[in-house]
């Protein structure tokens, strides 16, 4: 079962464009230490649409390889075509990763079949891996949202579907989703600021922007909720809802970027079309962050 802080980490650049390779094993290393329960790499946070097919991959490739058995690793593998979800999926398995995160179809918007099938397709083409499916339903970045009946219907007839990354917004779809489903399959929470009410309605855990930076205190407050300590996991909540705030005063993952900058821990880079927080943000955001003592 997928329980804990799972981060979504971003992809360090180079100046001159590159992927940043020391700084991305860095990165990885500082999620370790601070016991997060996996790592996944080429989720959104990571600005998986700007990679290349080959770099796509060998970020995948080296995450495993740098972890090394020390967490889960979950491999951003989704597309808006199935016949190239399969491949990356294939392609993750076959590297070694724990799970594979596939995001909804975006853009096509598909009916609700065209959802079932889209994801079966790609769970069925590893069926015969160790590799698990974590579907990732986040209607506002694709245009539609996996209902309830056919995630259902796709847990089901997929068992390495065991998992469900929840970034639709709506805390009541969750729960018919938490009340429907199997015993052994997680919920996870994919807003860093609903972690706390989710695990409190029997979620597992959380796939974390916010973690990039503050991973001991995500993994202290999910520690503290699914041992059913509330009073701790919501002191540690509250201290963070300024955080949660400002990771989203533009778009993610131009905030947590810029704050790792700010920290030193990799350059503020972008590729197109994403680019830098304006001057208006990046000052308001870096003493919302001094004023946390986290830069």
């Amino acid at each position: 079962m997928f329980q804990g802080v799972y981060t979504a980490i971003i992809t360090p650049f180079k100046k001159s464009g590159e992927i940043d390779w020391d700084s991305l094993k860095n990165l990885v290393e500082f999620q370790i230490e601070n016991k997060v329960a996996g790592i996944v790499p080429m989720g959104t946070t990571g600005e998986s649409p700007t990679l290349t097919h080959a770099e796509h991959g060998k970020v995948i490739e080296s995450v495993i390889e740098w972890v090394s058995n020390r967490c889960i690793v979950i491999a951003g593998t989704g597309s808006n075509s199935t016949a190239e979800a399969i491949r990356l999926t294939k392609h993750a398995a076959g590297a070694g990763a724990d799970a594979c995160l596939v995001v909804n179809p975006y853009y096509n918007k598909p009916t609700q079949e065209g959802l079932y099938r889209h994801f079966k397709a790609v769970a069925d083409s590893i069926k015969d891996t160790k590799t698990e499916i974590i579907a990732y339903n986040i209607k506002g970045r694709t245009a539609v949202n996996v209902e309830t009946p056919t995630l259902m219907r796709l847990i089901k007839d997929c068992k390495n579907i065991t998992a469900v990354k929840e970034a639709s917004g709506n805390l009541g779809q969750m729960k018919d989703v938490i009340n429907q489903a199997p015993d052994n399959f997680s919920v996870l929470s994919g807003d860093d600021n609903i972690t706390l009410d989710l695990i409190k309605a029997g979620g597992r855990g959380v796939v974390s922007v916010a973690s990039n930076l503050i991973p001991d205190k995500m993994v202290a407050m999910v520690d503290a909720a699914l041992n059913k300590d509330f009073d701790k996991a919501k002191k540690l909540n509250d201290e963070m809802q300024d955080f949660f705030k400002g990771e989203f005063i533009e778009t993610n993952p131009i905030p947590i970027k810029a704050a790792l900058a700010m920290k030193g821990m990799c350059e503020e880079i972008y590729r197109l079309p994403m680019c830098e927080l304006s001057q208006k943000n990046r000052e308001k955001w870096k003493e919302m962050l001094e004023d946390m003592k986290l830069i």
